[in-house]
């Protein structure tokens, strides 16, 4: 038996050791959850546009050449039966996105950027991305420049200039117009009701004479685009050559396009621009009558032959020898060319070659010309002299969830637009309140001066998100991503509609509706259930078969104005995000296809159409009205105000 003593002892060291091996285990338990904890990934801070420029590297700052970008491998729980686009390399792309010298305020136009980086290197992206991007590239390379140069001319001076960079009217100097070549000179650009007249003599030394719209370019391009071709021939002495007149355009990347001739020797019903012919019909119709006349002996061809232009050249508007007024001027869906007060031809617009991009005017051959001017151009206003300023910004907004979220597609010089709509109705309480926010998408311009005026413009009201490709229609529908992506992580909205910069929208009325309205798979608007694809390749909607292969589309709202849930914006960001969603380029059939799956993934659709939403015009009545002109939107404003009814100006 051992001593007491010892075993006491012995249960004292026993108890010690045990103690001590304790405070080691809880000791190595804390090393390892600590070292756990540091190797965790943590939550991504919220990043600012701001902070994504200037301490964000370029995403794709690590490819070259055209090698795909490489995403980490993911094992997915189902093989899908379509594969997803790659995400390609794209010229220019890594210019839009390096770090630039702009402060936090300034960036706030450049929200949308970071969100947009993957859509624009999409595999499958729109015909005209890839152009886009680098033209914005270096349209934004030359607009940072001339910003920093303007910093610096205030520090120097203390004197902001005050010059008018964009006139709302032209005229060419004399020793232009002897000279011939370029006449006018366009700073920034045409826009819907832009006129330009000339009035001159056909002197008959060519039998012939050009005119041309001559689009914007930049330094390295060989040569600038035409946007518009516009050549004359004149009859000859002999009266056996049938005077015409042909228009066409011309690119670096294409060449010269399809001809469209008066007398087309067709008729021209069932073809038209704003409502107008292509050709004038009375010159149609003489052809026409003149080719249906009966057949004569081969020694009368020539009597007859000088017989039918003679009464072509009865209708023709120039004739050599006599003066004229020729006037061009630009409409909704194309040019037309009135002379001496009748309209003669009209032109449609062509892809990549929209009247915002026109720099100048160009005439050659046959013609003593004694006049040369353009008016109604575009021109921004100045902002630091307008008196009612701060009502005419974007309020600050505090809410975490607007009630809805406008987006307003616009092009970079319709200004005047632009000013009319924070003039009329960006000014109900709704909209100054908070509740409801409106934002501009406008894309990036080929002309320095309107990229400069709209910058400016985006400052002083902070309302405008820029976009990072050059404002072509065919990449529309990123647009409609955008209004997505802002109303769903950006400012947060219960509903996101969107409209365009020609619109009138009775945002009090819209609002009511709403109320009444499900919240969730939504398309409210105008809406087209049995519609098919455009197959006529002249068509500003054309659709080939490889971009829709179907003979009809799914359900769609016509794009002047159109609402959408919320949950359904967060399906198409996400959609895109994964690249699940196919990209197409006529916006508002875009918005029907993608509900189109939004529907197929198990979710309800509520389509609910309304013909107060007014596609073209105005009624009585209306909840919106498209192609309104700035006059019409102060006219309906004012209407709303006095008599308290939606009455329309016409």
């Amino acid at each position: 038996m051992k001593p007491l003593r010892s075993t006491f002892g012995l249960f004292k060291m026993k108890k010690w050791y045990g103690g001590v091996l304790i405070l080691v285990l809880a000791i190595v338990m804390v090393f390892s959850y600590s070292l756990r904890e540091t190797q965790r990934p943590q939550p991504k801070k919220k990043q600012s546009a701001y902070d994504f420029f200037n301490n964000h590297p370029p995403i794709d700052s690590h490819r070259k050449g055209n090698d795909s970008f490489k995403l980490p491998k993911v094992e997915a729980k189902k093989p899908s039966l379509i594969q997803k686009p790659k995400l390609i390399n794209v010229e220019g792309l890594d210019e839009l996105y390096a770090p630039r010298n702009v402060s936090e305020q300034e960036s706030n136009v450049l929200l949308l950027w970071p969100h947009l980086h993957l859509l624009l290197s999409r595999s499958d992206a729109l015909p005209e991305t890839g152009q886009g991007i680098k033209e914005a590239a270096k349209a934004w390379k030359e607009l940072l420049a001339l910003i920093e140069e303007e910093k610096t001319t205030k520090l120097s001076n203390n004197i902001r200039l005050k010059e008018k960079n964009c006139p709302f009217s032209v005229c060419s100097p004399d020793n232009a117009l002897f000279s011939g070549g370029n006449i006018l000179e366009l700073p920034c650009g045409l826009v819907e009701d832009s006129s330009i007249t000339l009035i001159g003599t056909p002197n008959g030394s060519y039998r012939s004479f050009e005119i041309d719209l001559v689009g914007s370019n930049f330094s390295e391009e060989p040569k600038p685009p035409i946007v518009l071709h516009y050549n004359v021939s004149v009859a000859g002495d002999n009266m056996t050559e049938e005077p015409f007149i042909a228009q066409n355009t011309w690119t670096n990347e294409l060449g010269w396009g399809k001809e469209e001739k008066c007398p087309s020797h067709v008729s021209s019903n069932n073809l038209k621009v704003d409502g107008l012919g292509l050709c004038n019909e009375q010159l149609v119709r003489s052809t026409m009558e003149e080719n249906q006349n009966v057949s004569v002996s081969s020694g009368d061809a020539a009597t007859n032959a000088s017989q039918q232009s003679s009464h072509a050249s009865a209708n023709f508007p120039f004739v050599e020898g006599n003066p004229f007024t020729a006037t061009l001027w630009v409409g909704l869906e194309g040019f037309h060319m009135t002379v001496n007060g009748r309209h003669e031809t009209s032109f449609a617009y062509r892809e990549k070659l929209e009247p915002w991009s026109v720099s100048g005017v160009k005439v050659v051959g046959g013609l003593d010309l004694l006049s040369a001017f353009a008016k109604g151009l575009p021109v921004p206003e100045d902002h630091d002299l307008i008196v009612n300023s701060k009502i005419l910004k974007a309020p600050v907004i505090t809410r975490k969830r607007l009630v809805m979220l406008v987006g307003v597609f616009s092009t970079g010089n319709n200004f005047e637009r632009r000013m009319a709509l924070r003039r009329s109705w960006m000014q109900f309480e709704a909209v100054r309140s908070g509740d409801v926010a409106v934002r501009f998408f406008i894309g990036l311009n080929k002309n320095l001066q309107v990229n400069f005026e709209q910058w400016k413009e985006a400052q002083a009201y902070g309302d405008i998100q820029f976009m990072p490709f050059v404002d072509y229609y065919s990449l529309i529908s990123l647009k409609t991503i955008a209004i997505c992506i802002i109303g769903t992580k950006i400012l947060p909205a219960k509903y996101i509609m969107k409209t365009d910069d020609d619109a009138f929208v009775r945002i009090d009325e819209v609002l009511s509706s709403l109320k009444e309205k499900p919240s969730n798979g939504l398309l409210y608007g105008l809406i087209e259930f049995d519609s098919s694809p455009h197959r006529e390749k002249d068509s500003k909607w054309y659709i080939s078969d490889e971009e829709w292969p179907h003979s009809s589309y799914p359900p769609w709202a016509h794009g002047p104005g159109y609402i959408i849930s919320r949950d359904v914006a967060k399906f198409i960001v996400q959609g895109h995000k994964e690249r699940e969603l196919k990209l197409f380029k006529l916006e508002d059939v875009a918005m029907g296809i993608w509900i189109e799956e939004f529907k197929r993934s198990g979710r309800e659709v509520h389509y609910i159409t309304d013909d107060r939403f007014y596609n073209a015009g105005c009624e009585s009545n209306y909840i919106l009205a498209h192609y309104q002109g700035p006059r019409m939107v102060l006219c309906l404003w004012e209407k709303l105000q006095k008599e308290h009814q939606a009455y329309c100006c016409e």
